[in-house]
């Protein structure tokens, strides 16, 4: 294994999976730290972790025992995968893990870098856009875990560091990598440990990609590991044969957990022309609705059933007052891990799931180990084989085309 990826949580890992498979790499994407060795053909390992909305010292711990991991599996470089949003609050973690992997590596000029234009994520002057939007006005000021009121990238970092934020500007990142390496050696030289990096190409996150092609550690969005498969292929250690991938006939079902504005939409398209059912957060915390309810509902449907707690944030706000935010969170992701069990159960054989938490549940209630990343369905989303007979996709809320649902079902059957 070359490459140790270590994210915070399931979807975000599948979108950097699908960054390096497209890229020649062959890539397993691992729940949890595992128990055993790493299969020797594995050439980029991700370790994905349910750690973004948990306590820092918590998720500090898990990413340690997951890096531990992944040292012995003979990596020589490694890669901790936040969202492209910068998910976090300013008691968060991203902060506490980058530090503590930093620590535990020896590492300095630890590149910091969220951006990924391909889905409108892109940083200029430290600050996060989404398109046209700063990413506090682009609706994620209103996510109910991690709610994102603060652009600057180097001010939020800061809240949770206990070293100084550095900063590489786009005008550097231009010019190219060894000017951008020389920007990253000052800034290291004057006690900058943790160093956000403009990014708003593809060509730009390459480039620090190859500026930080000898150092033992990166952090970012999946966009970050665009150059690195390129550093390993010139040093010769990539294998160039092509893994198959093979299409899942049967049923197949969507759960949907995320209230973003991207999704939302998704449900309201998908709902024109299939079953979908909405499940609300009082429906659950009074328990008038049951896994194995819903899976028979989803069952007994054709087409393509969607099942959905995603709501408006005012509806959502206003139940987690009632309920106790985490409590309504725990109650939901573990109806969604039943269900899921329920469905496959039952004989459904592609799942799709949207929703960072959603599909944490999924993943962990159906037991899986390892996971192998296949074709992208959309920027960020690929298709992922989770056994011989099932067949997932894992949709961050805001990713994905208006009609993404349909077209990942019939993409994961092999038809389009």
């Amino acid at each position: 294994m070359l490459l140790g990826c270590i994210g915070d949580d399931f979807t975000g890992s599948s979108d950097l999976g699908n960054t390096l498979t497209k890229a020649g790499m062959r890539v397993t994407q691992y729940v949890g730290v595992p128990g055993g060795p790493a299969s020797p053909d594995v050439e980029a390992g991700i370790v994905a972790l349910k750690s973004r909305s948990i306590p820092p010292a918590d998720a500090v711990k898990l990413s340690l025992d997951a890096l531990a991991w992944l040292r012995a599996q003979g990596c020589t470089q490694f890669l901790f995968k936040y969202c492209s949003t910068f998910d976090s609050t300013p008691e968060g973690n991203i902060g506490p893990v980058a530090e503590a992997l930093a620590n535990a590596l020896d590492a300095r000029q630890v590149l910091v870098c969220p951006a990924f234009p391909a889905t409108g994520r892109s940083i200029y002057q430290g600050y996060l856009f989404v398109t046209d939007r700063l990413l506090s006005e682009s609706g994620m000021q209103n996510h109910p875990l991690t709610p994102m009121t603060d652009p600057d990238i180097r001010r939020w970092l800061g809240y949770q560091v206990k070293g100084s934020v550095g900063h590489i500007p786009a005008q550097i990142v231009s010019q190219g990598a060894n000017a951008t390496r020389t920007r990253m050696q000052a800034e290291d030289a004057a006690g900058h440990r943790l160093l956000v990096a403009d990014a708003i190409t593809d060509t730009d996150l390459i480039t620090l990609g190859q500026a930080a092609a000898d150092l033992p550690l990166l952090t970012g969005g999946s966009g970050i590991a665009m150059g690195l498969p390129g550093n390993f292929r010139d040093k010769g250690l990539l294998s160039v044969q092509d893994s198959a991938w093979i299409g899942q006939a049967g049923r197949a079902v969507i759960l949907s957990g995320s209230c973003s504005n991207a999704t939302r939409a998704q449900v309201a398209q998908h709902a024109k022309a299939n079953p979908v059912r909405e499940v609300t957060a009082d429906q659950v915390m009074a328990g008038d609705v049951t896994a194995q309810g819903l899976a028979d509902w989803s069952l007994a449907q054709q087409d393509v059933p969607l099942i959905y707690t995603s709501a408006d944030p005012a509806v959502v706000a206003e139940a987690q007052a009632r309920f106790g935010k985490q409590t309504v969170a725990d109650k939901i992701e573990a109806m969604f891990a039943q269900l899921a069990r329920d469905l496959v159960a039952g004989g459904v054989t592609r799942l799709v799931t949207a929703g960072g938490e959603t599909s944490g549940a999924v993943v962990e209630g159906l037991g899986l180990s390892a996971l192998q990343i296949g074709p992208e369905i959309d920027p960020g989303v690929p298709m992922i084989r989770a056994s011989d007979k099932l067949v997932l996709a894992l949709k961050s809320g805001n990713f994905g085309g208006p009609d993404f649902f349909a077209r990942a079902a019939a993409m994961m059957e092999g038809t389009r």
